[in-house]
């Protein structure tokens, strides 16, 4: 509401009076004549398509005021964050969830546009075309697999199967699935985990309708690497695919984190080629490459190693070295990296005892380190130190899951125990009260999930492992409008065990909860305890996606 007095733009730096740029790094320059404490009104809008899209993108704003803006907003956000109701709880642990459930719905980003016919198009960042269909840009699936997606299809599935329909359409642009998009595909992180992200959705219910190209491009992605971008598909794919695993000395950097998100890829691949009845020579050759972790599990040390070309381990071999064969991370972090054979796991490290005691060597073990990779203490390893929780560093991705681990050997106590901990030390509402990166929303909705009580360790299954709820009461409405209630009325600082439980109305003893159970709403009710019930621990194999290749169990 007020003329430009001034104009310019910058390219790399240099200002000129030219009215576009196009470089690197490019911006613009407004200024305004104002008066002492004049307040200017500015309306902007932007798009990848062209300079009419913008302006037609300005209309969604109307008449409407700032203040009216503001509003809707406001409206909009309460809407959302409404979806669950936390009750019984302090005003900072309020604070601190819907902070953590705002963060983790602020990406992925729409990158597509509604154009004057009402149509969804979108500029291509992979091949420079407009062409119709979603997209969505500005997230890593490194990251995000691992509960930030099993959360928009728990809550948000009509739009995360937007963004699938999104990930097909950047399949046909490209040729591959986006592992980090941002906008295009990004040289970031290793792993296939475009995998785990399309089939958790399949299994949820969250299909899109052109499956053949959905599977032929997650097939695609097994056996080549992008051309330009290291990162998207599988680098290290003709070693993987022949030795079951990627050497450690071949030049080929994080090699061990990449055989372990590998070999949990191809599990995934196998649940939907299995779905999908596939040839059974097919099937039978991703549920083999599915066990392909276990050519690193070293018997000596407990733990996952990085292993040479011969067969034989690397050595000198430190479990403290961050990086190297791992990705932002040290072999006590990655060796829980076996979402999909938590049995198999117990089973190479001789049985349940010997599980849980390398489970609890994780907080046993002082929280010191070996970063001679990167040359310097990068943030992740410094925020292991300072939370002071031994080799537990939860401000990185890949150790999120492992205290749920312990569901899995029958001590669901010790999960539940070391849960409050991490919600109460790494978590506030304080300037300071974020235990380490947002990471495209990773790390809040681990917060939102252990929250409510459960967490899905596994995505590609229909089920969250419990943990132990925080709050008195959690109304969560899901999108086909059912409500679950999550009732724990003795719930407080001193209470953080489950004593016992019921689902509509019957005891429950199992150490999760099914997706379709949550879906079809209810209630359950938890009774809290300031002292664990060790008589409540399940038995391993009534977790039915325990895989074996015979599927035995």
């Amino acid at each position: 509401d007020k003329p430009f007095t001034y104009e310019y733009t910058f390219a790399d730096g240099a200002l000129k009076n030219d009215k576009e740029q196009k470089s690197n790094h490019v911006g613009a320059v407004i200024g305004f004549k104002t008066k002492k404490g004049e307040v200017v009104h500015a309306k902007v809008a932007s798009s990848f398509i062209s300079f009419d899209q913008a302006d037609l993108n300005l209309k969604e704003l109307g008449s409407n005021s700032f203040d009216a803006v503001a509003a809707q907003g406001k409206a909009e956000w309460n809407k959302v964050l409404s979806k669950i109701e936390v009750e019984g709880g302090t005003l900072d642990q309020y604070r601190t969830f819907y902070s953590c459930m705002y963060r983790s719905l602020l990406f992925p980003r729409k990158f597509h546009e509604i154009d004057a016919a009402g149509k969804v198009m979108h500029y291509s960042p992979y091949n420079g075309e407009v062409l119709p269909g979603y997209m969505y840009t500005d997230t890593g699936f490194w990251d995000t697999f691992r509960c930030l997606f099993p959360f928009l299809n728990m809550m948000f599935p009509s739009v995360n199967k937007e963004m699938q329909e999104g990930l097909i359409n950047t399949y046909k642009e490209s040729g591959f699935f986006p592992e980090w998009a941002s906008p295009g595909h990004r040289g970031c992180m290793v792993g296939n985990n475009s995998a785990s992200i399309l089939v958790d959705a399949y299994m949820k219910g969250v299909k899109v309708d052109d499956l053949e190209t959905l599977y032929s491009g997650l097939i695609h992605g097994t056996e080549n690497v992008h051309p330009k971008v290291s990162s998207t598909g599988r680098l290290g794919h003709e070693y993987y695919n022949k030795l079951g695993y990627v050497p450690y000395d071949v030049k080929i950097n994080e090699n061990a984190a990449r055989t372990l998100e590998y070999a949990y890829n191809d599990w995934c691949i196998y649940k939907l080629a299995k779905d999908l009845k596939r040839p059974k020579k097919e099937v039978d050759l991703y549920a083999k490459r599915a066990m392909n972790y276990k050519n690193l599990y070293d018997k000596e040390t407990k733990l996952m190693r990085g292993k040479n070309a011969d067969g034989k381990f690397m050595a000198p071999f430190s479990p403290l070295k961050w990086g190297d064969a791992f990705t932002e991370g040290n072999s006590w972090h990655y060796t829980w990296s076996v979402f999909h054979d938590p049995q198999g796991l117990i089973d190479l490290m001789g049985g349940k005892k010997d599980f849980v005691q390398m489970l609890d060597s994780v907080f046993a073990v002082p929280p010191v380190f070996d970063d001679s990779y990167y040359g310097g203490v990068i943030h992740e390893i410094r925020e292991m130190q300072i939370m002071n929780m031994g080799n537990y560093a939860h401000g990185n991705q890949p150790i999120q899951h492992m205290i749920y681990m312990y569901n899995y050997a029958g001590e669901p106590w010790k999960a539940q125990y070391w849960l409050r901990e991490v919600m109460n030390r790494m978590y506030t509402c304080n300037p300071d009260g974020y235990c380490g990166d947002e990471d495209n929303g990773q790390t809040s909705a681990w917060y939102v999930f252990s929250a409510l009580g459960f967490y899905p360790v596994c995505p590609g299954t229909d089920e969250y492992v419990m943990g132990a709820p925080l709050f008195k009461k959690a109304t969560i409405t899901f999108e086909n409008g059912n409500k679950m209630v999550i009732n724990a009325p003795e719930n407080n600082a001193n209470t953080r065990y489950i004593e016992s439980m019921t689902l509509n109305g019957k005891n429950y003893t199992k150490n999760y909860l099914k997706h379709a159970d949550l879906q079809n709403g209810g209630e359950i009710n938890i009774r809290m305890s300031e002292t664990p019930n060790k008589q409540r621990g399940i038995q391993t194999s009534d977790f039915p996606y325990s895989f074996s290749v015979n599927e035995k169990k």
